[in-house]
């Protein structure tokens, strides 16, 4: 009986192991793999949005302090000149919406939390531009004011 069930045993395992590596290289370099939602064939550039003054605001409402922020948005190519003529009403669109999100981080309330700030200009973006505009913000500089 036992030379049966260590074979079966044996067969089973690398069965498991094997089905799992497959499933894992498929993750990784299937077609599917990275960001569907883009085409890798669209070329895009980088709009820079600089000086974005925002309050840091403590979780409980209070102020703490400013930060001055420099961001990039990357976009389509096409849209490039579009962006850039509508960009006043992106930092608008950006003031309206940080003094009621607490991006404040740190013991003192000091730290700008970099994350929080992304999202308020993500979500800037899609209410100026439209959805799918907006590839990906990057915060490139965050100073006091």
């Amino acid at each position: 009986m036992k030379k049966i069930l260590l074979p079966l045993a044996m067969i089973a395992a690398g069965l498991g192991v094997g089905s799992g590596a497959a499933y894992a290289a498929a993750m990784l370099v299937g077609p599917h793999a990275g960001n569907p939602a883009r085409p890798k064939s669209e070329k895009t550039g980088f709009v820079t949005a600089s000086k974005i003054t925002a309050p840091l605001v403590l979780q409980d409402g209070r102020l703490s302090g400013y930060v001055s922020f420099d961001a990039s948005l990357e976009v389509p190519l096409d849209q490039i000149e579009t962006v850039n003529a509508r960009l006043p009403l992106l930092l608008h669109a950006v003031n309206m919406q940080t003094y009621r999100t607490p991006m404040a981080a740190g013991p003192d309330g000091l730290i700008p939390d970099l994350g929080s700030f992304r999202a308020v200009v993500t979500n800037a973006a899609k209410q100026t531009y439209g959805p799918g505009v907006v590839r990906f913000v990057a915060v490139t500089t965050a100073v006091p004011a």
